[in-house]
């Protein structure tokens, strides 16, 4: 029997050629799940988000990024110059030993590189090559450099979000890098499967374009099937009413209203007339939005945002505060779900990091989620380790 307790990719190899934070992620990803991640850098520079900053963190001689530290964790490092040739030596021995290989170059970098996926396959035939672009590798297109920003605008993204049409924001976070990276592991498991059928790798391409476009959701269908373009409209839902920010007495208090049986329950909680022909469907309150806000925001303007949300709570209605990042790791039900784990760092010492998103548990109930995580490396820390590994005489 496998012993899963470190991670369901126990015993799997990934290469991670890539630097800033799609590609990252995906190996971050693999990694959270048990697989050994060798992440090759640049022997100068290493990834890009070693110097995106501040804040930096640690002595003024090795400072480190929070932004690397934050897309990192469960790596290996080994610094290689891919331009020379006894480095490339030691990639083409990596790539012989690995199943998944990892890249992000701008299209036909690698291919100039001498590592083709044919000249992959060569070296490697299981291995499972996943590969993200900016804006797809081929097509019109495809050539182009890929940074988050620029993406969210290209695909859409930032015409649906912020105040009002004339407002377009970008998410907070890189979402753009973030869901290439998902897609990516996504699919990376999904061709180790097949591997186990076939015997063989494959090549898997996706890009920072094709993964905001695959969120797109009903923002998606309301243009291809109902010929209607979707705009940025603030902190409320474009097709379910109630449903978003409102203002109690002293903070802000968030509601989701998703069914009939749920706006009839508010109506009786705040004092409204559930069958008000303005709001008597949600086609209806959709249609007359601004009417209801007011109406809400009156009725909760009469409330603490705690007392709100303890009423909300006892009627079953959906609501929610809206927490700084500050308050989330602080919050007990965030520390109760893994998602805030202790590494020792190599520069640093005993550091705080977000966990993995997922738990594992058996039948029974016994959890068997990865218990012990690696610290993100210093630049080129593992250099000797994987020369070791690989057999070849270290420098």
């Amino acid at each position: 029997m496998v012993d899963r307790s470190e991670g369901p990719l126990t015993g799997y190899t990934v290469v991670d050629l890539t630097r800033a934070l799609a590609g990252p992620h995906a190996a971050m990803m693999l990694g959270d799940l048990g697989a050994r991640v060798i992440k090759v850098e640049h022997p100068v520079t290493g990834d890009d988000t070693r110097l995106w900053g501040p804040p930096f963190v640690g002595p003024p001689d090795d400072i480190q990024s929070t932004y690397f530290l934050s897309t990192n964790r469960n790596k290996e490092s080994i610094t290689l110059d891919l331009k020379a040739e006894n480095d490339r030596q030691v990639l083409t021995s990596l790539v012989a030993r690995a199943d998944v290989l990892i890249e992000n170059f701008r299209p036909g970098t690698l291919d100039r590189l001498g590592f083709s996926p044919l000249r992959l396959e060569e070296i490697n035939p299981r291995l499972v090559l996943l590969s993200i672009s900016g804006f797809g590798h081929d097509g019109p297109e495809g050539g182009r450099a890929g940074y988050d920003q620029i993406a969210q605008g290209e695909a859409g993204l930032m015409s649906i979000t912020g105040s009002s049409p004339n407002d377009p924001q970008r998410v907070g976070v890189p979402i753009a890098d973030l869901l290439a990276g998902i897609y990516g592991a996504y699919g990376l498991l999904a061709a180790l499967l097949e591997r186990e059928r076939t015997g063989h790798g494959q090549v898997i391409r996706t890009s920072l374009l094709a993964a905001v476009v695959g969120v797109h959701a009903f923002e998606g269908t309301r243009w291809t099937v109902a010929g209607q373009v979707g705009h940025a409209q603030g902190n409320h839902h474009p097709s379910i009413a109630p449903y978003g920010l409102f203002h109690a007495a002293d903070g802000d208090v968030q509601i989701a209203i998703g069914s009939e049986g749920l706006w009839k329950k508010l109506c009786e909680l705040i004092g409204l007339d559930p069958e008000d022909e303005r709001w008597g469907s949600n086609a209806k309150r959709v249609e007359n939005r601004a009417s209801l806000i007011e109406a809400i925001e009156l009725a909760f303007s009469q409330w603490s945002s705690a007392a709100l949300l303890e009423a909300l709570d006892a009627h079953g209605i959906p609501g929610g505060k809206v927490r700084t990042i500050q308050e989330v790791y602080e919050w007990e039900q965030t520390r109760s779900q893994g998602l805030l784990i202790e590494v020792d760092h190599a520069t640093l010492g005993s550091i705080s990091l977000p966990g993995p998103p997922l738990r594992f548990f058996d039948p029974n109930g016994e959890e068997r989620t990865r218990s012990k995580h690696q610290p993100p490396p210093n630049l080129g820390q593992h250099n000797a380790a994987i020369h070791e590994w690989l057999g070849a005489v270290t420098s």
